[in-house]
């Protein structure tokens, strides 16, 4: 994560979001609020609606592509933090997480308590309170899984509200919250809290994800101590350059850039990866349907100049290799986007949130 600008919390200070985005790229918000408790972030939230301005909240700023132009309106930066054990019977743990509170952190310590359920999440960058807006997912866990409810600012209603997991509406790297938006990039309800339900115990949850079992050395179904998962899970993300580091160009992303595609099943091309899903469709694999459409790992650092390309490490990731612009990274995206869709007849999903601009 890049470095926090220098006296954040003064309001109306010009801010770069390049400073609190891990693609390390996008223009100045026009105001800039840092918050560190729910009622700093309500107040900020609802002078701006009352304000009828622009919002767009931030957290680690992980899942953010924002213009050039950056934000004409107000950028509320969520600081928050604090892990708070609410029960421990029943043979569950309900653990409250503010939603400023490092996403690694929380698997961290989730693993070091024997708290089960977290430990294939390790490595993702971000806060606790976006995990829920996108059902962040890897290597065969979702958030889904060990979420119990999530409070939350409802801006039309102006008050609080508290959804449980049933009413979250959890899918494929989505939920209620990334559904329910006022515009483009404003969601309806701001996360305050999330808490999760946890099994106490030494062993992971089932690892279904084969190359994280393969890794492990266990069958796919079985399970490994907790903290043998989390450390496999760093390496393999390490390897695929998905763990930031200020120092390596590969990992200044936004994580996965496009979706893997979910399609009827006489849509999915010939050799392509298919895993069936409940509902009858199939989803398949975008880093195979980009590697086959011609976009190799690196495809970009042969231009001049190379700003932008796909990860060395993995064909997913859109990286930023420093003194580039939102423009060139999405003529980029464009790129692939299209190259895919004219081999293949399959459009990709960006998964980050656009801001000020559009593919």
């Amino acid at each position: 994560m890049p470095d926090q600008p220098d006296q954040p919390d003064q309001p109306g200070r010009t801010v770069a979001l390049a400073d609190l985005t891990t693609l390390r790229l996008g223009g100045p918000a026009r105001r800039y609020v840092r918050v560190e408790d729910d009622a700093a972030l309500i107040a900020a939230v609802g002078e701006a609606d009352a304000a009828g301005e622009p919002l767009l909240v931030v957290g680690g700023g992980s899942n953010l592509v924002v213009a050039d132009d950056g934000v004409a309106g107000t950028v509320v930066h969520v600081a928050g933090r604090g892990v708070r054990v609410v029960d421990d019977g029943c043979g569950v743990v309900e653990v409250s997480v503010a939603a400023g509170e490092p996403w690694d952190d929380l698997v961290a310590r989730a693993v070091a308590e024997g708290w089960v359920g977290l430990e294939a999440l390790a490595g993702i960058p971000g806060t606790t309170g976006a995990t829920p807006v996108q059902n962040v997912g890897a290597y065969g866990q979702e958030v889904a899984d060990t979420i119990a409810r999530v409070r939350v600012w409802d801006r039309v209603l102006r008050g609080e509200r508290t959804f449980t997991a049933a009413e979250c509406r959890f899918g494929y790297r989505t939920s209620r919250f990334k559904a329910d938006r006022l515009d483009a990039w404003g969601g309806r309800h701001v996360v305050l809290e999330v808490t999760f339900a946890f099994h106490p115990g030494d062993l992971s949850a089932p690892v279904r994800y084969a190359e994280l079992a393969r890794t492990l050395g266990v069958e796919p179904g079985e399970r490994a101590p907790l903290a043998e998962v989390r450390e496999a899970v760093l390496g393999l993300r390490r390897g695929k350059g998905m763990v930031l580091d200020a120092a390596e160009h590969d990992t200044w992303s936004a994580g996965s850039f496009f979706t893997n595609p979910v399609l009827a099943p006489d849509q999915v091309p010939d050799g392509a990866p298919a895993y069936a899903q409940p509902d009858g469709t199939v989803k398949t694999s975008a880093a195979w349907l980009i590697e086959q459409a011609g976009f190799g790992r690196g495809f970009g650092l042969d231009r001049e100049p190379a700003r932008v390309s796909l990860s060395t490490r993995h064909t997913l990731a859109l990286t930023h290799r420093g003194g580039g612009t939102t423009e060139e990274l999405l003529a980029l995206a464009r790129e692939v986007r299209d190259g895919v869709r004219a081999r293949f007849g399959v459009e990709l999903v960006n998964e980050p949130v656009l801001v000020g601009c559009a593919l």
